[in-house]
């Protein structure tokens, strides 16, 4: 009888040679996992959530919600970190209350008259309002007035999911009761000024809305006091108030102001972003191939990927990313030309 081969029988054993997979299991660089792409939101997207206001109601769907899915993964991801999806609500709708171990982040793309609640405290929603609903926080959405109100989703679903932590839970109510007045999170820690009672333990930021009309203003102060960054113009974090760090644990988010004629220098980041214009048009240049996104647009830039953005005119880009997470980690870089720079 012959003897099986060495192969056969480590695979008999639950064993694996590592010298046989070494250069696949420990990459000299990041290899890139998603696609670059770009969706059309006046074109594509928003006929197709409106479609979806008439066929789907709230009740029917849970969440009426069209995920962004990336052409270079299988599955619903936008990057291989995160997935991102235009959610609608129209008038006379409630979308119930519920909690889980995901993560979330919103940005408001059109309407108003909505609010969404965490834990009771209900806020208001306007164009570009910056929203958080973090890891088992209750929250629901609602619209008091006719029309639709339509927002943009960024969730750490994948990662979550990965390291199979996901809980989910219904509120017996549909809405969560109003445990405090209305945008109650920014007036007592957003304000630069904090309460002496015990602060807020949580690894997220305790503020949960980001009004856009403060951070247009404070972008705008950027432009009279001084010279664009090369690699990324006028660039804010969107920061938790007590750390300065990200508002989430696994999701940095950002918006930055280029000037208009202002080309940014080449850069690229372990870090997947995905990039939703708020203001004006710009082009993402890709080695050579280059994306055009308006107002409302949204454009993935794949991990490890260089990049530069460019506007004819005056444009606001809002992005957000897995970089918070990788920062914990001790992972992330970024490398502008030759210059690599560590977290």
């Amino acid at each position: 009888m012959t003897e099986p081969v060495f192969s056969d029988r480590l695979k008999a054993a639950n064993l694996s040679a590592l010298w046989e997979n070494l250069a696949a299991a420990v990459p000299e660089q990041p290899v890139v996992r998603c696609s670059p792409a770009s969706w059309n939101y006046q074109q594509d997207i928003r006929p197709l959530i409106l479609e979806a206001g008439r066929t789907v109601t709230a009740e029917q769907a849970e969440r009426r919600v069209l995920l962004l899915s990336n052409p270079g993964l299988q599955g619903m991801g936008i990057t291989h970190t995160l997935v991102c999806g235009i959610q609608m609500i129209v008038g006379g709708e409630i979308a119930s209350s519920h909690r889980h171990t995901q993560s979330a982040m919103r940005i408001v793309l059109e309407g108003e008259g909505a609010y969404t609640a965490v834990n009771g405290d209900r806020m208001s929603m306007e164009f570009g309002d910056y929203i958080t609903t973090p890891a088992w926080t209750w929250h629901d959405h609602g619209k008091q007035t006719e029309g639709e109100m339509i927002w943009l989703d960024g969730l750490d679903l994948p990662i979550v999911n990965y390291l199979a932590l996901s809980f989910f839970e219904d509120h017996p109510d549909d809405q969560h009761p109003q445990t405090v007045p209305g945008d109650d999170s920014i007036f007592r820690y957003g304000s630069g000024m904090l309460p002496l009672t015990p602060l807020p333990q949580d690894p997220h930021s305790p503020v949960y809305k980001y009004p856009y009309s403060k951070v247009r203003e404070v972008l705008s102060r950027m432009v009279i006091s001084g010279a664009p960054d090369a690699f990324h113009g006028y660039k804010l974090r969107y920061a938790h108030p007590f750390t300065g760090g990200h508002t989430l644990p696994t999701i940095g988010s950002f918006v930055q102001l280029l000037p208009a004629g202002f080309r940014t220098q080449p850069v690229r980041a372990t870090d997947a972003r995905v990039f939703v214009v708020l203001e004006g048009s710009c082009s993402f240049d890709l080695g050579g191939t280059t994306w055009t996104c308006g107002k409302r647009d949204v454009m993935v830039v794949p991990n490890w990927t260089s990049y530069t953005l460019q506007a004819d005119a005056e444009a606001v880009v809002f992005s957000f990313s897995d970089c918070a997470l990788q920062e914990k980690l001790g992972l992330w870089r970024e490398q502008h030309g030759s210059d690599d720079k560590h977290a």
